[in-house]
């Protein structure tokens, strides 16, 4: 079996990685751990023009790779084979691309819950990965 778990690092990846720890995997599940991360736009206000902030980008890209590696040893610990990946884009659309690229079973994401307006302005990742995957998603709410 394959999975794919996407983390970013908030509360509720990481109750999406705790869930997974405690199910039964069969033998030979292997897990894709990856985070994406979306390039901060500064905007140069005299020229009107948006720019990607590199020193921002480079400490995001710390952050991703700190939360891949310890999840990678959280679901090591319980003798998961892992795969981590941190990648440039929107978190949507590159969980689903690489989820259909490498043919994934199951994708596994945490929710924020959130609904109406702030789900319509900040969007929602799970809701994107649910409506536009073959495979089965399972989305974690975080019991808080």
């Amino acid at each position: 079996m394959k999975i794919l778990i996407g983390v970013d690092g908030s509360d509720y990846s990481r109750a999406a990685v705790q869930f997974v720890r405690k199910l039964t995997w069969p033998a030979g599940t292997k897990a894709i751990v990856l985070s994406a991360v979306q390039p901060v736009a500064v905007a140069y206000s005299e020229y009107y023009v948006a720019a990607i902030d590199e020193g921002l980008l480079a400490e995001e890209r710390k952050a991703h790779e700190e939360t891949v590696s310890m999840t990678e040893h959280d679901l090591r610990e319980v003798g998961l084979d892992t795969d981590a990946r941190v990648l440039d884009g929107d978190p949507s659309q590159t969980i689903v691309r690489i989820a259909k690229s490498e043919k994934v079973d199951l994708v596994i994401v945490g929710s924020h819950g959130r609904t109406g307006l702030a789900k319509l302005v900040m969007g929602s990742v799970a809701s994107h990965v649910v409506s536009h995957l073959p495979c089965s998603v399972l989305v974690v709410r975080n019991p808080d």
